[in-house]
């Protein structure tokens, strides 16, 4: 067999003789132009072929949940080919809020009491037409976890209640406390490192059909929420799996990225700004624990978290909340098939802080690495307006798990 190596030298070769002869033609011609641009085309196309079209990286130390993969969620074996004009994971981070469709949704609100006084609003897909699941005590259901300041409304939630839809699942999507138009009662919001709502809408939403399978899937906070809890919870939850997307591992790390010059201007000052905008309308109920004039001068998420966040859940330093926060000092304690999908070329989760080891010693627990994808991005195709990467790992695992489960139940 010949090695690819040498198949790249000689085509690469080739196209540099192809290319000086064009444009040697070209020069004395009319052609140059043409040929340039041609020439142009080849070399990117063979450079995306090879350095940016990868097969992702698939971490796991369980050979049987390695087979469940890729016997009844191939996507992950696959090789993922980005968007050919926006593969750069800022670019593809910037541009998906924008490209990507949002699917109509007809949501059913429900809002719970907490323990403190407080409530949560939960946005509900009954999917009351599902033609494979008529009954709704036994229809699986999918609890959706969104981001930091993201609600029931955001493209990516939308997608994968769309993608739910036609498996013929139910779906629930947690919203944050104050995030999603309703009324704060107390003067508590939410954080990473606290699970003690995530807790009462898992044991709400199972109470109300305890023969459903049930699973959760979060996005970028929710997904380190959701890892925090399992952790917190190891086989003690009622949930069969989870899917992880984008998930911050180590948030030291996360803030040292986004306060980079570049990333601040792109990310870190935004969605500071959006932090204090989902506070500044429960302002008066803030104001009697916190110097919210203070709160609203943050340039950037760690002085947000340091006059707020971590003072609101009682930490003494932003440290001890930075730490608590952190899902990857959780992961050994992890009980149930988890998939976690993660880009290395993530900003706001630097590749180098993925625990990779930390995942080989978890036999529940299965990272999936690609190499390009950005925060939330994984556009793929040539516009990428539809589905995405994540959408098609997220069907085929949620698919997977309540549909051939038992082979990954008993690892």
């Amino acid at each position: 067999a010949r090695c690819p190596a040498m198949d790249w030298q000689v085509l690469t070769r080739e196209l540099s003789l192809y290319l000086e002869s064009q444009v040697r033609v070209g020069l004395f011609g009319s052609g140059v132009g043409l040929s340039l641009v041609l020439g142009f085309g080849v070399a990117y196309a063979c450079y995306y072929l090879s350095s940016i079209a990868k097969k992702p990286q698939l971490v796991a130390s369980n050979d049987r949940f390695c087979r469940f993969l890729e016997e009844h969620c191939p996507v992950v074996t696959e090789t993922y080919y980005p968007t050919i004009w926006c593969w750069e994971g800022r670019v593809q981070t910037l541009l998906r809020p924008f490209i990507t469709s949002r699917p109509q949704v007809q949501y059913r609100n429900e809002l719970i009491k907490t323990a403190d006084g407080g409530q949560i609003s939960l946005d509900w897909f009954d999917n009351n037409g599902s033609l494979h699941y008529p009954d709704a005590s036994t229809r699986p259901t999918v609890l959706l976890l969104p981001g930091l300041t993201g609600t029931s409304k955001e493209s990516y939630i939308l997608h994968m209640i769309h993608q739910s839809e036609s498996l013929g699942y139910r779906c629930v999507v947690f919203n944050n406390r104050g995030i999603a138009g309703e009324e704060l009662l107390t003067p508590r919001t939410y954080c990473a490192a606290n699970t003690e709502d995530l807790e009462a809408v898992i044991d709400h939403v199972h109470s109300l059909q305890p023969s459903a399978p049930f699973m959760a899937a979060g996005v970028s906070m929710g997904g380190m929420l959701l890892l925090n809890y399992l952790g917190k919870a190891g086989r003690d939850t009622p949930l069969m799996a989870a899917a992880i997307f984008s998930a911050g591992w180590n948030v030291f790390e996360s803030v040292e990225s986004l306060e980079k010059p570049l990333n601040w201007l792109l990310f870190n000052y935004y969605l500071t700004t959006c932090l204090q905008s989902s506070i500044s309308r429960h302002r008066q109920m803030l104001e009697e624990l916190f110097d919210m004039d203070l709160v609203m001068k943050a340039r950037t998420v760690r002085e947000f978290d340091k006059q707020f966040t971590s003072v609101m859940f009682g930490y003494p330093t932003i440290d001890d909340y930075y730490e608590d926060a952190s899902p990857c000092r959780k992961l050994k304690s992890v009980g149930i098939p988890v998939l976690c999908l993660n880009s290395v070329d993530d900003v706001f989760s630097p590749g180098h802080a993925i625990p990779v080891e930390a995942a080989k010693q978890n036999a529940n627990v299965a990272l999936v690495l690609t190499s390009c994808g950005g925060h939330i991005g994984f556009l793929e195709g040539i516009w990428p307006r539809k589905c995405t990467y994540m959408d098609r790992v997220f069907k085929q695992f949620v698919q997977a798990v309540f549909e051939h489960g038992e082979k990954i139940f008993s690892m």
